[in-house]
């Protein structure tokens, strides 16, 4: 998941990084600049115009997973660190990472048995690698709590790191689309919505549907494969996108998110069968999109493996040049940044 497909990899400079959200910068939500891709056509514009670029017939699909609060103080021994609670398994179980306090990775061996204390008594016990041979996600069985959710809601923030200096409280990072509670980082795509630019949407024409895909953390380590993620795409939102295709419409992703449930449920033929369950499909040039024809997205990091999926939408050379002019142009990047309308 850390392949660098930009070639070559382009160097991001600190003062390219978003270190706070845009409303710190006396900025609307929406007020962040969207960079158009259209068949090679490049257009500057504010996130709030997207609907002036998208025609009638089209839909637009977000995900309504709602942030939750995932980093919790913790101590293993007399270490104090950062647990990040990832996603929760079949049995009970949760997915954790541990981080140092500034929000490194954590520098410590860990080992099968490590427990970390949390408040309120709540200890988790590290049972065995969730990605073997990678030894970044744990398993973990989590005591002393009869509900894991109300305790992250309770004693929980939202999981940061270290290019945002300072913490923000939950309603940063959530989106207006948020209504299940279940990721651990923001479905960041769909924050520059706002309620007036989905009246915009409906006013000219383009449907909105929703699936579910609820995010686990992110920075993966070298090698390590991508995380399966649970995810829903309901009866209703397939239908709509078989609608929108077989009537010359696009179906626009919000988010890297909304383009792997969507093709996670999409056979050879580009027809899509509403599902929910877990997804660990990984897009790429060599698996190209079979229903998504554009997404909104963000500015992901150099080598991060969400660029192979930006790839598998509108192609290499669409990418190159598109993160080429917003280097040039001065776009901002991470969760809190600017955003681009990538179409093929």
């Amino acid at each position: 998941m850390t392949v660098v497909v930009l070639d070559p990899a382009f160097d991001l400079p600190a003062n390219r990084e978003a270190t706070a959200p845009p409303e710190a910068r006396g900025l609307t939500r929406d007020g962040v600049k969207l960079l158009v891709s259209d068949r090679g056509t490049l257009t500057h514009a504010t996130f709030r115009e997207l609907s002036q670029h998208l025609r009638a017939g089209d839909l637009v699909v977000v995900n309504n997973s709602a942030t939750m609060t995932a980093a919790v103080p913790g101590r293993i021994g007399a270490q104090r660190v950062i647990l990040h609670f990832s996603t929760w398994l079949d049995d009970g179980s949760w997915v954790v990472e541990a981080r140092t306090i500034d929000g490194h990775p954590h520098d410590s061996a860990l080992v099968a048995g490590t427990t970390i204390a949390l408040p309120d008594g709540v200890v988790a016990t590290l049972q065995h690698p969730w990605l073997p041979p990678a030894q970044r996600l744990w398993i973990a069985h989590v005591s002393g709590t009869g509900s894991v959710t109300r305790f992250l809601r309770n004693h929980g923030r939202p999981i940061t790191y270290a290019y945002v200096r300072q913490h923000w409280s939950a309603t940063y990072y959530e989106t207006i689309f948020g209504r299940e509670y279940g990721s651990a980082e923001m479905p960041s795509a769909g924050r520059p919505f706002t309620d007036r630019m989905v009246t915009d949407l409906a006013v000219r024409g383009v449907a909105v549907a929703p699936i579910t895909l609820h995010t686990g953390v992110s920075s993966p380590e070298t090698g390590e494969p991508p995380s399966p993620e649970r995810f829903a795409v309901p009866e209703a939102t397939a239908a709509l996108v078989e609608h929108t295709r077989r009537n010359g419409g696009r179906v626009i992703a919000v988010g890297t998110t909304v383009t792997r449930a969507l093709e996670s449920v999409a056979d050879t033929d580009g027809h899509l069968h509403a599902r929910t369950g877990w997804t660990n499909l990984v897009l790429s040039a060599d698996r190209p999109t079979r229903v998504v024809d554009g997404l909104v997205t963000g500015w992901h990091a150099p080598g991060a493996s969400h660029l192979m999926l930006l790839e598998a939408v509108v192609g290499a050379t669409a990418v190159r040049t598109a993160y080429d002019a917003a280097l040039d142009t001065g776009y901002l990047w991470h969760e809190f940044g600017d955003s681009a309308l990538l179409l093929r």
